[in-house]
């Protein structure tokens, strides 16, 4: 097996400066390897250990750390134990900047940590006045601003669980979630800014709360300056009427696994399931990946780009947890010319640069060389996720964001609201490679046998319980659709649904999804090994493959946006099929490829190669309401080309 070449390695200085270095010290080893294969082996011992070095409050003591070790499914972490999530959150207080808001509207606005006290407590006061109680849901149909972390942990605070949707969903796309969970409180904002545009949301606001009738109030947020806040509701109020101040912060102890957040699946498919998330596991997870896997601390501002509609927004919360300052970004990334993120990291000292592997392809597309264009001294690490990051964006982060930076690639999900793979500050960075399975999580690849492999592609799986495995699914009291969803596949053990490989260097590459996997003449292909060789070409701006079925087997078929102004001839075609021969097999050549001028993808910007592939095979996509640009399964439909050899 063949390494790929390193890319960036951390100074012993740098290394020595960690919190993963003083953990394994701590821990009684010297290297990597050996902390995560104890992590996994005595996982209670781990996960202990990480409390005490994180420092996590219980105000009940755990009477028994892993009650049931062969349940991933319920295995019974930390019972006995009860805690708060926003407690932790909110521990830290001062003048020190909690959340710094940029609007691409050049809006700003900055909370201290005292100051975010403060509006938690008041909002608070506003749920317990209006009868909210432990177990009971709140909606939040909301931009990732101030407010919505506000809301979130005050209904954290009671023991009540949180659950939003980004304000780009129609009425039908938060129906189908909010309908299910029944909150009956529900946070909204008048509209929203993107890509240039104010957004009107008022009617939408209106029509979910006509659907859903369990809401009992409506809490309006004027965060669109140019547009009224008044609503025919009669259950609204606004904001600041909403909000009861000077009253103290509390928080309701509850168990490790008391519903926090409820998540959303993609809906690509259907209607959306509903996952619920634990106080005690998300806040370890998370405190282990930001603490640990990323060297949060309090000196840290940490970004990502997200919405409220993604689980990485979740994942950006818990940074408080952390003392970090969170650097809160809503609208469009592209506005500018696709500056505006690396003009607001440049003013607000970003060290943290969270985003997709999308915007960092696009970039490179664009040309955007930050490195040239803005100062970011403090810039330590770039965080990619949300679809497998080519190698080539490797090179382009390197040459044109920074050279002495971690690139850390992580993979998960909001199944688990947390990753299996991760950046380490501890390793290098390999060309194309995340640099390593998280600690505490049994991350195996599994061939079709169900045996492991290295240096093969297979199945990503997960062998022994972890806390942030979800406390359920809403509305699932037999567990029986959670366990179809992850145990299926392996009997007791957790198939996540990547096509993956763990290389020799211990580190993985992710291949593309397991349910998009092309299967021409028995071979399984990983999707993303087809973009990342035909998106190196100038001319060609994004790309998906699905496998069409065709005479008793299955061919491959690269859909494909160009550049304005390229047409896709014979050469350009064959440019393509050589590039993924040369550095594939013939087995990843297109038998068909084909221009469109959009790709559908969902809410937070993944590609949706499933439902390409019922569109060309004449069957019905089952949720729309699901897509961000549902009229782009129309350039899918009828091709005469995919009709014949």
């Amino acid at each position: 097996m063949t390494e790929n070449p390193v890319m960036w390695t951390p100074g012993s200085e740098r290394v020595q400066a960690t919190s993963m270095y003083r953990f394994m010290q701590r821990a009684g080893y010297d290297d990597y390897d050996g902390l995560y294969a104890w992590s996994v082996a005595e996982a209670p011992a781990f996960w202990s250990a990480l409390c005490d070095f994180c420092e996590v409050i219980f105000d009940t003591a755990p009477t028994a750390l892993l009650a049931r070790p062969a349940n991933i499914m319920n295995a019974g972490w930390f019972e006995g134990s009860r805690l708060n999530y926003a407690k932790h959150l909110l521990q830290h207080t001062g003048d020190q900047a909690a959340l710094v808001f940029f609007g691409e509207n050049a809006a700003r606005r900055e909370l201290s940590r005292d100051e975010l006290r403060e509006q938690v407590a008041a909002v608070a006061a506003g749920l317990r006045a209006a009868g909210i109680r432990e177990g009971d849901r709140v909606g939040g149909f909301l931009p990732n601003c101030p407010e919505a972390v506000v809301a979130a942990l005050a209904t954290a605070s009671l023991g009540a669980i949180w659950s939003s949707c980004s304000p780009d969903f129609g009425v039908n796309g938060v129906v189908d979630r909010f309908g299910q969970i029944e909150p009956r409180v529900l946070f909204a904002v008048n509209g929203y800014y993107y890509n240039g545009k104010t957004c009107n949301t008022r009617n939408i606001v209106e029509d979910v709360v006509d659907a859903v009738g369990s809401i009992e109030h409506t809490i309006v947020i004027p965060f669109a300056s140019g547009l009224s806040a008044e609503t025919r509701l009669a259950n609204a109020v606004m904001w600041g009427d909403f909000c009861r101040p000077g009253e103290p912060l509390s928080f309701a102890p509850v168990a490790f696994d008391h519903p926090l957040y409820i998540m959303y699946s993609s809906g690509t498919t259907g209607v959306p399931k509903c996952i619920v998330h634990g106080h005690g596991g998300t806040l370890l997870q998370h405190l282990k990946e930001h603490a640990l896997h990323t060297d949060i601390s309090a000196a840290d501002r940490l970004f990502y780009f997200t919405t409220c509609g993604w689980m990485m927004w979740n994942w950006l919360v818990s940074g408080l947890a952390s003392g970090a300052t969170l650097v809160l970004f809503d609208g469009s990334p592209f506005f500018n010319d696709g500056r505006i993120l690396w003009q607001m990291a440049e003013a607000e000292k970003v060290t943290v640069f969270g985003t997709s592997a999308k915007y960092i392809s696009a970039l490179e597309k664009a040309g955007v060389r930050p490195v040239d264009e803005f100062s970011l001294p403090g810039l330590r690490a770039v965080l990619s996720t949300g679809s497998p990051l080519a190698p080539e964006s490797f090179d382009y982060v390197y040459d044109a964001i920074g050279a002495d930076l971690q690139l850390a690639s992580i993979s998960g999900g909001t199944d688990i609201l947390s990753c299996f793979a991760l950046g380490n500050p501890v390793l290098p960075v390999r060309r194309g490679e995340l640099q390593c399975r998280g600690l505490g999580m049994a991350v195996e690849v599994w061939n079709d046998a169900g045996q492991p492999v290295v240096g093969e592609h297979g199945e990503l799986v997960c062998t022994r319980p972890f806390p942030s495995a979800p406390v359920g699914f809403w509305n699932d009291p037999d567990g029986a659709r959670y366990r179809a969803a992850y145990f299926e596949r392996f009997e007791g053990v957790w198939a996540h649904g990547d096509f993956a490989e763990i290389t020799s260097s211990g580190g993985l590459v992710i291949h593309g999804r397991s349910d998009a996997v092309l299967n021409p003449g028995g071979v399984r292909i990983g999707t993303a090994e087809i973009y990342r060789q035909v998106e190196k070409l100038d001319e060609v701006v994004e790309s998906i493959a699905i496998g069409q079925n065709w005479k008793d087997d299955v061919r491959v078929v690269l859909f494909v946006i160009l550049r304005d102004g390229i047409v896709l001839d014979d050469a350009l075609q064959q440019r393509m099929r050589a590039v993924i021969r040369q550095n594939t097999t013939p087995r990843h050549v297109p038998a068909k490829i084909v221009a469109v001028p959009e790709i559908p993808r969902t809410k937070s910007g993944k590609i949706v190669e499933l439902a390409v592939r019922s569109v060309v095979h004449g069957e019905p996509v089952k949720n729309t309401e699901a897509l961000a640009n549902p009229e782009a399964l129309a350039h899918f439909s009828g091709i005469d080309e995919l009709q014949t050899d």
